[in-house]
This record gives C-alpha cells, sequence and structure tokens, in this order.
C-alpha cells in the first residue's frame, strides 16, 4: 500500500474509534424525550425493588453481609433494579460517618460491589428520612429552606462523597434525595407531625414551630440536592423521593386547609416539587393511589419528565388474585408509559406483612417483575 493510502486508512481507523468513544451512551440511567428513559442510549423500562435495608444492616452490624446473598438471589430472578436506603436512618447511625469515614464506606463498598457482581442496578436514597440531618448538625428542620445551612453544607458534603466515589460503577443507575419529604409539609396540624423526639437515637429533644415544614423549604431543598449530583454527575437520573401528594397538598399549601385538590392542582404540585435539574418525578402509590399513576404520568410527561413509582405493593401471599392483582398493576404501568417503578418491600423482616423474598411466600412477585424485564 502507498505511504498515503496507508496513513488515510490509519486516519479512517482513528476517527471511526474517536467517533464510537464520542457516542458511548452515558452510564446508569439518563432522561430521554417525551418522558423517556434510556439505558446504554435505547429507551427503558423495568420494574424492580426496594432493598431498604441492604447497607443500614452492614452499618449497624460489620458481620452482616446478608446483601451479597440478597443480590445473588435478584440477579438469578432477573430483577434489574433495587432502591435503598444509602445512609443511616437516625442520627445515631451516622455517627460511623463523623468518626470512621474510611470503614463507613468499606461498608457502604461491599453493598455496590455486591450489585455489581450481580449485575443489579442502584438507585441510592442518599439522604431518606428527612428529620437525620437537621438533627444530625443540631438545627431544626426549617433549616431545608437554607442554602447557607448547616443541614445544607452537610447534604453537599455527602452528595459528593458518595456520587464522586460510585460515579464510575455500572451499578449506579440514578440518584434520589429522600423518601417522601412532601407528606410533612404544610400541613394545617403541623404541630401533631412534628418529627419525634428520641434523643437516644440522636433527635433533637425537643420539637417546635420551626420543625414544620413547608413546601418552599422543600423546593429549596431538591434544587439544592440536584445541582449538588449533577456538579459531580452529568448524566444519571435524579430523583426526588416524593410519594403521591396528598389529596389536598394544594389546599395545604394555599390555604392550610383540607379541601380537595382538583387533578390539575396535584399535578401542580408534582411539578412543583420537581425543579431542574430533578429529572424524574417520584410517586409512591398504594391501595386507592394506584389508581392515579396514569394521571401523574401524564402530569410528568407534560413537564417533559419520566414518571417513577417508587413504591408500591402487593401484600398478598401467593394467590390467584394477589397474581392478577400484580399483573394489574404492571398493565396499568405499561399502559401508562411509566419507566420505572419499584415494589415495596424486599428482605426486610420488620415489615412481615409485605416482605418478599427468594425463599418465602412471596417470591413469585420476584419471579413476575423478573420476566417482566426479560420481555
Amino acid at each position: 500500500m502507498p505511504r498515503f493510502g496507508h496513513a488515510c486508512l490509519l486516519l479512517v481507523l482513528f476517527l471511526q474509534l474517536v467517533a464510537g468513544h464520542a457516542a458511548a451512551a452515558p452510564p446508569g440511567l439518563t432522561r430521554g424525550p417525551d418522558g423517556t428513559v434510556l439505558r446504554d442510549g435505547q429507551p427503558y423500562c423495568g420494574v424492580g425493588v426496594n432493598y431498604f435495608g441492604c447497607f443500614l444492616r452492614t452499618l449497624h452490624d460489620p458481620d452482616d453481609r446478608s446483601f451479597e446473598a440478597g443480590f445473588a438471589a435478584l440477579g438469578e430472578m432477573g430483577v434489574p433494579f433495587a432502591r435503598f436506603c444509602a445512609c443511616g436512618f437516625w442520627p445515631r447511625d451516622m455517627q460511623l460517618y463523623l468518626t470512621d469515614r474510611e470503614e463507613y464506606f468499606r461498608r457502604m463498598d461491599g453493598v455496590v460491589r455486591a450489585a455489581e457482581k450481580h449485575g443489579v442496578g442502584l438507585i441510592p436514597s442518599l439522604c431518606w428520612y428527612n428529620g437525620c440531618v437537621p438533627d444530625l448538625v443540631g438545627e431544626p428542620m426549617d433549616q431545608w429552606g437554607n442554602p447557607a445551612s448547616k443541614t445544607s453544607a452537610f447534604v453537599r458534603d455527602y452528595v459528593r462523597e458518595m456520587v464522586t466515589r460510585y460515579r464510575e460503577s455500572p451499578a449506579i443507575w440514578a440518584w434520589e434525595l429522600g423518601n417522601e419529604y412532601n407528606l410533612g409539609a404544610d400541613l394545617p396540624n403541623a404541630a401533631e407531625h412534628r418529627p419525634p423526639v428520641w434523643p437516644n437515637l440522636g433527635t433533637a429533644s425537643s420539637r417546635g414551630p420551626r420543625d414544620d415544614l413547608t413546601y418552599d423549604m422543600l423546593v429549596t431543598a431538591v434544587r439544592l440536592f440536584a445541582e449538588e449530583v449533577r456538579r459531580h454527575d452529568p448524566h444519571r437520573l435524579i430523583s426526588n423521593g416524593m410519594s403521591i401528594p396528598r389529596s389536598s397538598a394544594w389546599h395545604n399549601r394555599a390555604e392550610k386547609t383540607w379541601q380537595q385538590d382538583t387533578p390539575e392542582q396535584t399535578a401542580e404540585m408534582l411539578a412543583l416539587t420537581a425543579p431542574e435539574p430533578i429529572d424524574l418525578v417520584s410517586v409512591h402509590c398504594y391501595e386507592e393511589a394506584l389508581g392515579q399513576i396514569a394521571a401523574a404520568a401524564a402530569a410528568a410527561r407534560a413537564v417533559d419528565k419520566p414518571l417513577f413509582v417508587g413504591e408500591f405493593q402487593i401484600t398478598e401471599i401467593d394467590s390467584p388474585s394477589a397474581r392478577q392483582a400484580l399483573a394489574d398493576v404492571l398493565a396499568a404501568l405499561e399502559k401508562a408509559r411509566v419507566p420505572l417503578a419499584a415494589v415495596w418491600v424486599y428482605d426486610h423482616p420488620p415489615h412481615e406483612d409485605c416482605n418478599l423474598t427468594a425463599t418465602n411466600g412471596r417470591r413469585w412477585q420476584l419471579e413476575m417483575i423478573g420476566q417482566e424485564g426479560r420481555e
């Protein structure tokens, strides 16, 4: 081959290689058009589980590595992903993070590596209980709404450490703030629903009006969290972790009344709590709320975001009616074009009334959602 032709061939090969790298899909799940989710650059739909305690158990006891068998079973049955509590629940649980960060992350590493080994995606919820961080840093709950607070500083630091440590892991599919913060916002009877006072668990010793959350505070907190995630991970989906809005959420916020919201007002509240750069509109749907999946999906698409049904539940042990109930939910998710959903709850003995494992009477749910992912 003439020298020039050889050089041209090398140039073509080089450009193809560069193009291939440029076209490589970003890691994890990303946001697609018209309320879709992309995985490896292609539209994706999947139903996973909530594996709430997989990290908490090893955080409490370093010899508890039950998550290894748990992820092995999920991988074997084809369950694609797990949402989990990626922090301590109570302030007391976060003492290891404060005193021995290397050991704290050694235990978190075990969970992430087990998920990698068995091909299970992860959606870590980084600040699960909304009372934990304010109590940990000695502030009232209203400091969620202050970007200059100790609460906000702690969230930024924890997000930065978690995201930079695990953003290269193929197991990480998305990031989430916490669990159902919206259910305590702007309640007319807020004084009756302040966080519990259990000093032995590290909580504040008393509560007052400054512990009453508002939606304005939550919007600030959600945006701050998402901006910090996006600073370190430009691609993966970000969820707020909210539940389906209370049936009076709009009126709670606007009037502090229990008047029922219209569908349009519910849609407004879903959009309010998912400000940019939040990608996913999150809802948790139980019982009658399962009937709102289609409306929630439409509201999410109206703001060009995917819907994540982060929790739903079938409590029955195996029976024809139970299998039909799960089949009905899966059909509703498909009809509403919901790309992500997760069953509550996998391998969590404290919730025995709905606990599903690979060895108990609810194994069939794992088999059904695993089969769903293979179709």
